[in-house]
């Protein structure tokens, strides 16, 4: 059965990205990131979920952490230089990012915010994201992710 292509398997193809895609049976319902790193197969130290927040300037940034922590709201605030940073509300999602929760990607969102991720990443030969919908990630380096999504690295767990 032939893989079908997301436009995050399109933004990588197009730069020339290595990735690999990994598929896991879904309802319509979101599962759990630690779910799905055993649905796929991989360690739920290099699944990683992608988070739309918002900082006290009104600007949105983007946190991308291991599947199995959780954002420390403070050292996000910091990385990002801001006062304070807090979660978008589900409704927002899909009109910020054009994605659905999820299915939430750093790659190919409506607007390139600034992302972050979580500094275990470059401790890793590959890490997985979302490939932008519900039952679709893709595994690449955290070298190239991180490049072409202009992101920075810092300590954003809990």
């Amino acid at each position: 059965m032939s893989e079908q292509k997301t436009n995050v398997m399109r933004v990588l193809d197009q730069k020339k990205i290595a990735y690999t895609a990994h598929s896991y049976p879904h309802g319509e319902e979101a599962v759990d990131g630690v779910t799905v790193a055993k649905l796929t197969g991989l360690d739920p130290g290099q699944v990683f979920k992608t988070l739309v927040t918002r900082g006290a300037s009104k600007k949105n940034y983007v946190f991308v952490i291991p599947v199995a922590e959780e954002l420390d709201l403070k050292k996000a605030a910091k990385a990002a230089g801001e006062k304070s940073i807090a979660m978008v509300h589900v409704s927002e999602i899909n009109a910020l990012t054009g994605y659905i929760r999820g299915g939430c990607s750093p790659i190919g969102m409506k607007k390139q915010f600034e992302t972050f991720y979580h500094e275990s990443c470059l401790e890793l030969s590959a890490m997985a994201v979302s490939a932008g919908k519900i039952g679709a990630q893709v595994e690449l380096s955290p070298e190239a992710l991180i490049r072409i999504t202009r992101g920075k690295t810092a300590d954003l767990i809990v």
